[in-house]
């Protein structure tokens, strides 16, 4: 049976435990998305905290994918040194990283990027976002900069990267009938919204090698009436792991007003029938799909982690606002003090953020 401490290996990563920090805009990098001490030293807590695996907050890969103030930047080679640091911190406490790379598409920030930003379609949604469609050229420069940010992920020593087609970011988009409306090969049918991702993912192996750990974040439904659905998620897994995707992390929702759920729901949740968001998507992936499975949402309580790696639910748990929080959550767990994380989903650590002084835990510091 397998184990919450058991220790795994996806591709050639081996890991303490089956627990994994989530991507979490921190709001900490310096203006030109490098990384600093502060983040440097907040990494180092988690991995002290014995997260098995962190996955660094989303790295845009150009200048045209910029989504928040102080977020991280990987799209210069200028960059790399910044990290080095960061990687041997968490290196030296046994847990590994991991860089998310991304690009935001339509929900770039036009007054960071100082330009127009684009999408695999022009859309036009109130007070929401406006975008417009990408030419084929820019399609192809995406790929290659989603190469070149896990070349560099790479030399900085990470030990692999995520690709971000999650929460309604760029890939997310090509994902989604909603916002992709394109006529070309990129549109359509769910194998042509899904094209561009198999080709960063084929253009980053091919760059990389086998051994080198990819992975990937997708939504399991946009939560968006006419966007992507659970049955579609199912059909991208298994060309991913066509692929050779090494695991997938399923979430959920954006953050845009027009989705029925956020990817950060708020409430408390206080009940274990409460936690856990995917489920029902999980038992869709698992049915079907062997590539390993990180399960993010909603997880609270070392009870339910437990279940649902027992029960063959998910292959890794991934938290994100409990780690907030408590960043030595797992630690406490795995000492024997199985009390659920103290998180109450009130989203008030992301206020903070979104005004440039970084992320915590709003709540605590009031204590």
């Amino acid at each position: 049976m397998k184990k919450l401490f058991d220790k795994t290996k996806i591709n050639q990563m081996e890991l303490k435990n089956r627990f994994v920090r989530s991507a979490t805009w921190e709001g900490l990098a310096n203006p030109d998305g490098s990384c600093n001490q502060e983040l440097a030293e907040l990494m180092l807590e988690l991995a002290k905290g014995q997260v098995g695996l962190i996955i660094t907050s989303h790295a845009y890969i150009n200048q045209t994918g910029q989504v928040g103030i102080r977020q991280l930047g990987i799209y210069s080679d200028q960059l790399i040194s910044s990290y080095i640091k960061i990687v041997e911190k968490v290196h030296s406490e046994g847990s590994k990283i991991i860089m998310q790379i991304a690009h935001a598409g339509g929900r770039a920030s036009a007054q960071l990027i100082k330009s127009q930003p684009f999408g695999p379609s022009s859309l036009e949604i109130k007070d929401c976002m406006m975008c417009r469609e990408m030419a084929k050229n820019e399609i192809f420069q995406t790929i290659g900069d989603f190469k070149n940010a896990a070349v560099r992920a790479k030399k900085a020593g990470f030990d692999g990267v995520q690709i971000h087609a999650a929460h309604g970011y760029l890939l997310s988009e090509f994902l989604s009938p909603f916002f992709n409306e394109r006529k070309d090969e990129y549109g359509g049918s769910i194998e042509n919204r899904t094209r561009l991702i198999l080709e960063i993912l084929q253009a980053i192996r091919s760059e990389l090698g086998k051994q080198f750990a990819i992975l990937v974040k997708i939504n399991s439904d946009d939560f968006i009436e006419g966007g992507f659905t659970q049955s579609e998620m199912v059909q991208v897994s298994a060309m991913l792991e066509s692929a050779g995707i090494d695991a997938v992390e399923l979430s959920g929702g954006t953050s845009l007003k027009i989705s029925n759920c956020s990817s950060s729901r708020v409430g408390e949740i206080d009940s274990k029938e409460e936690e856990v968001y995917y489920r029902d998507a999980a038992k869709l992936y698992k049915e079907k799909i062997s590539v390993p499975l990180i399960l993010v949402g909603g997880i609270r309580s070392y009870r339910v982690a437990k279940e649902l790696i027992e029960k063959d639910l998910a292959d890794y748990i991934s938290l994100c606002r409990p780690l907030i929080r408590e960043p030595n959550l797992i630690k406490r767990w795995q000492e024997g003090d199985i009390k659920r994380a103290t998180c109450i989903s009130c989203n008030e650590c992301f206020v903070p953020t979104r005004a440039g002084k970084g992320i915590y835990c709003v709540m605590e510091n009031q204590r």
